[in-house]
């Protein structure tokens, strides 16, 4: 059903593969990520020092949570922490089975680049924040589309043998948090060729192949931004005390680490 929904209008293909976010502390949140949910570091990128940023993959199953850190003043990093005032979600980057028809498609509604990079096995297309509002929006390509677990350059050649989803199994949603959900939606909608459909609150939401994409107003206080991802929990029960243990922020289900929150929920998405 949402792998229907999310070709409905463009005929492409489009899931969620990795998410960003940027802190001061990489060190430290790494840690966290490793201690509390059982991941492991897969790769460390040297390319991203070009835009003065350290960065660590660590795999969610299939997908990937980036940390990243600025290692020199005035990076566009450290000018989106200043702006949600911290620690924070960056990015949403999805890979797409047609990179050429995207492409045409931002075009044509006018989106700039802020980076772009095409390639044999591997095609990039990072879009500009002001464009899109809500967080950095990238939609890439990578040869192997037809698996799920396939190649992610990103990565690095053997992310796989770093896969453990004993604790947590995959990414199921992303939330972007904004004063005015409903036309960020909408926005995004376009972009991505979906609809806008509505979560279990009555929420807009636009469903990917594998995860949704939630628009929600700003629970905490911050700024627009990229807020928090839903983790589809193994155990969940392990991955609160572990977070009680380091004495991380914990509500419920949710745990808060690098100025996002971390909700784990069971059985994927939530309906």
């Amino acid at each position: 059903m949402h792998a229907t929904a999310a070709r409905k209008e463009t005929g492409m293909g489009i899931r969620l593969r990795q998410i960003a976010m940027v802190v001061a502390d990489i060190r430290r949140v790494v840690e966290d990520l490793q201690h509390v949910f059982g991941l492991e570091v897969a790769h460390i990128d040297p390319g991203v020092e070009v835009f003065g940023l350290e960065n660590r993959i660590l795999p969610v199953g299939s997908q990937f949570l980036e940390v990243l850190t600025p290692i020199r003043e005035d990076t566009a990093g450290g000018r989106y922490m200043a702006r949600r005032g911290g620690d924070t979600g960056y990015m949403v980057i999805c890979q797409t089975d047609d990179h050429p028809g995207f492409k045409a498609r931002v075009r044509q509604l006018g989106i700039r680049s802020a980076w772009e990079r095409d390639g044999g096995t591997y095609s990039l297309l990072q879009l500009h924040p002001k464009d899109t509002g809500g967080s950095f929006l990238e939609v890439d390509w990578a040869q192997g589309w037809d698996d799920p677990a396939g190649p992610w350059p990103p990565a690095g050649d053997h992310w796989q043998e770093h896969v453990r989803t004993h604790i947590v199994r995959a990414i199921t949603a992303a939330e972007i948090q904004s004063p005015t959900p409903e036309p960020l939606a909408e926005r995004w909608a376009a972009i991505l060729g979906l609809p806008v459909e509505r979560g279990p609150s009555g929420e807009p939401t636009i469903r990917l192949e594998n995860a949704d994409v939630r628009f929600v107003l700003p629970p905490d206080g911050r700024p627009e931004g990229l807020g928090g991802i839903d983790l589809e929990a193994a155990d969940a029960a392990t991955a609160l005390a572990r977070a009680a243990e380091r004495g991380l922020p914990v509500e419920g289900r949710t745990v808060l680490i690098g100025g996002m929150r971390f909700r784990l929920v069971a059985g994927g998405r939530q309906a």
